[in-house]
């Protein structure tokens, strides 16, 4: 076969997944093409100009341990860090920050172009090269054509993408780029189930022409958490993000344009994120609420362009302009972009194993929105698993799979090879059963190991890392072996800051556990040296493996007792929403199987480990 250029793995798309595909299977020693419509687009934020969120930020702290590279690219280019549940426990607090979206692509671009073995091609890709059942390379619209022994699909929304404005519909892969249609096309020949998806952005707005004195102000956090452990510190400025929210006038004013929706016209077939819903999904499902929040981001130092966060839309532009102006200071605002709908074709992800392989064509990867997620994040850490093990098959060496008790990566792997989709698929802290052993602090601790095996993790990265283990591990002897007896001064202040009697003698690590007692008061009690030498943030890493050391046992027993009720019959005609504490969703999806017995439960498609504990326990229970 005649080829005009040949490399080991060629990635197709420089998205979130691209990205990291294209990163991963360069520094893993093999030649490796990424190409991309526009190379000037290169990790272009799509959607909300964020990184990060609830289950999100375990995401990249995840792939920046296995070294990935999306971490390090946010912590150069955020302009705002917040860490989310702050107030609630560490398994499920969150790092998120707002980005500079002209700098995140460039500052992607500049790592990107960094890494030895990767070369940046601009095309659009229209066929793949398949001989018995093996990919042997892809061919471009130009009539280029590529030779590689592994191909990973990461082309996001743009595949029969379709654009929907009010009742205006047009092909397109986003706002002024072109649908990959011919690819589409393809993979339905190839065999693969295709089906389609829904998404949506808001409307941009310009600063300029927002009161906002009218708006909540929510600054970042004092002193920002970073997404890569390699970070020491965040140097750049940060800006203030607003709160504000839409009012029944405005929502009267939506339901009067319904027939101009073409989410509700008919137009739309394809589902959309239940997580993520439009403002017309708002006002029409929660009827009964005469407001919903929204949030003012703006996309950069450097440019008027503002974010509006909850109002992602499909209603035609010169509604939206009107809609907007209802909203409280916005009375005189201008849109710079107006918002839209796009469907997207996806393929089953019942139809790629662990590694992200195709499992009807031999060394073809699939990563990203194509398996039905929606999200950079999820997006990412797809084509970290995908880049590493295209370069591992094209190196004919062992695979690399992580476990769902290992890691979200392997959570959300396991999730849409197991069940597949029937919406967009998003990351929760809920998807997981061993979820207060994986938090965001501890990434580095499961996983760097990992990543250092592979070859992915330089030697710069390893020795901070093992400094920062060996830390931790001192740490928990020192929590575990300092006590206070009766006789000491320290327990006689700690008494009575307390207000109670804390026994003959009390460790540090039992002491934490007391309520009212803070992180900072345990670590001015630290001796030295590991006062000095340690963190905060090591410190509270510390804490919780001693915090929730009972309760991963429990959870481990929990488990087991799950699979062992699988035979337990459920009621006919039970009515699951007398179980308190299931949400809807979960409520909706057991309806609509209406399981007979426990295991049929537990396999139903979407079903989170929180709601197929909560059901036993009532099971059980009655």
């Amino acid at each position: 076969m005649y080829f005009d250029e040949v490399f080991d793995v060629v990635v197709i798309g420089a998205g979130h997944a691209g990205c990291e595909a294209a990163a991963a299977a360069a520094r893993l020693g093999v030649q490796t093409a990424l190409v991309t419509i526009n190379l000037d687009l290169i990790g272009q934020m799509s959607c909300n100009p964020a990184i990060g969120g609830i289950a999100k930020g375990h995401l990249v702290r995840e792939i920046d341990a296995l070294g990935g590279v999306m971490g390090r690219v946010i912590d150069r280019t955020g302009i705002q860090f917040r860490l989310l549940n702050r107030s609630r426990g560490p398994a499920v607090q969150s790092p998120r920050a707002q980005a500079d979206r002209s700098l995140y692509r460039l500052e992607m671009r500049r790592t990107l172009e960094g890494v030895p073995n990767l070369h940046l091609r601009q095309g659009t890709v229209v066929d793949f090269i398949v001989r018995n059942d093996q990919i042997f390379g892809v061919e471009l619209q130009d009539t280029r054509r590529i030779g590689a022994k592994a191909v990973i699909v990461a082309t996001g929304t743009f595949l029969n993408g379709t654009i929907h404005s009010g009742m205006r519909t047009y092909s397109a892969g986003r706002a002024g780029e072109p649908a990959s249609i011919e690819l589409a096309q393809k993979l339905r020949e190839l065999g693969f189930p295709v089906g389609r998806l829904k998404t949506g952005t808001p409307p941009r707005l310009d600063g300029r022409t927002i009161d906002w004195d009218a708006f909540e102000p929510q600054p970042g956090d004092e002193n920002p958490v970073a997404f890569s452990f390699a970070t020491e510190k965040i140097e750049q400025p940060q800006i203030t993000c607003y709160i504000g929210y839409t009012s029944e006038k405005l929502h009267q004013r939506i339901r009067e344009n319904l027939h101009l929706s073409p989410l509700y016209s008919g137009k739309i077939k394809g589902i959309g994120p239940r997580y993520c819903p439009s403002i017309e999904d708002k006002v029409v499902k929660f009827a009964d609420k005469n407001r919903h929040q929204l949030f003012l981001e703006p996309e950069g130092h450097n440019t008027n362009e503002v974010y509006l966060n909850g109002f992602s839309t499909s209603l035609p532009a010169e509604l939206q302009q009107e809609l907007v102006r209802m909203i409280p200071g916005l009375e005189e605002v201008k849109i710079i972009r107006p918002g839209y709908a796009i469907e997207y074709d996806f393929v089953d992800p019942r139809q790629i194993k662990p590694t992200m392989e195709t499992i009807k064509i031999k060394g073809l990867f699939f990563a990203g929105q194509i398996n039905g997620t929606t999200g950079y994040e999820e997006a990412a850490c797809q084509g970290l698993i995908a880049g590493i093990n295209a370069a591992l098959y094209v190196q004919s060496r062992p695979s690399f799979q992580l476990r769902r008790d290992e890691a979200y990566i392997g959570v959300l792997i396991d999730d849409l090879i197991r069940d597949g989709v029937d919406e967009p698929y998003r990351i929760f802290t809920s998807r997981a059963e061993a979820r207060l052993l994986l938090r965001h602090d501890n990434a580095d601790r499961r996983l760097m190991p990992k990543g250092r095996e592979l070859g992915l993790v330089g030697d710069e990265d390893w020795e901070r890392f093992n400094r920062r283990r060996d830390r931790i591990m001192r740490l928990h002897r020192i929590l575990e072996t300092t006590r206070f007896k009766r006789s000491s001064t320290e327990y006689a202040s700690l008494s009575q800051l307390l207000g109670c009697d804390l026994g003959d003698s009390i460790s540090l690590a039992q002491l934490y556990q007391r309520q009212g007692v803070t992180v900072d008061l345990i670590y001015r009690l630290l001796p030295e040296p590991i006062r000095s030498e340690s963190s905060i943030k090591e410190l509270e890493s510390a804490l919780a493996d001693i915090v929730y050391k009972g309760y991963i046992e429990n959870q481990k027993s929990i488990n087991e007792r799950i699979y062992h009720y699988d035979e337990l019959k459920i009621p006919e005609n039970f009515d699951f929403r007398k179980v308190s504490g299931l949400s809807m969703e979960m409520i909706e999806r057991m309806e609509r199987v209406k399981p007979q017995t426990f295991g049929q439960l537990r396999k139903i498609n979407g079903l989170t480990p929180a709601a197929v504990s909560t059901v036993l326990v009532y099971l059980t229970k009655k």
